[in-house]
């Protein structure tokens, strides 16, 4: 058995944590523009989302020669949520149109609690498992080192 195949549960946590990493700053972002009414492309802010698939190794497992192993997640990119943009009655504001509305960001703040939260929870969860293969290793080492 390869060392490559023993350390594969740490790479898959690591790519989940790296996702997750990414999810929770985009989120992050999100929230910070829900009020962004104006930006340097013209219009409101468009709520950002992060697009995951899993990762295929290619290597094949022992004694199977086509069937390809998990390698993890893999982030296909950020893309721009187009859902319709929400209109407030706001005279007063500097980008209100001649109708007094306000175009208003696509960003819901429960939904990206939501997100938040969901991120948080998957990053520990591959936190988690990252912990405790360092500690079936720490174990295996310390029974070898028994055996010698």
């Amino acid at each position: 058995m390869s060392l490559e195949r023993i350390l594969s549960g740490m790479q898959i946590s690591a790519s989940g944590l790296a996702g997750e990493r990414l999810r929770m700053e985009v989120v992050a972002h999100n929230i910070a523009n829900a009020h962004s009414t104006s930006t340097a492309g013209g219009g409101p802010y468009r709520r950002q989302r992060v697009s995951f698939q899993s990762a295929m190794n290619q290597m094949a497992p022992e004694g199977h020669m086509d069937s390809p192993q998990l390698g993890g997640v893999q982030v296909l990119g950020i893309t721009t949520d187009d859902s319709p943009l929400p209109r407030v009655l706001d005279p007063g504001h500097p980008d209100a149109g001649a109708d007094g509305y306000v175009v208003m960001p696509n960003v819901t703040l429960p939904h990206e609690m939501v997100d938040l939260v969901t991120a948080s929870r998957a990053y520990e969860a591959n936190l988690k498992s990252m912990e405790s293969f360092r500690q079936m290793a720490e174990q295996a080492l310390s029974l070898l080192r028994g055996l010698g």
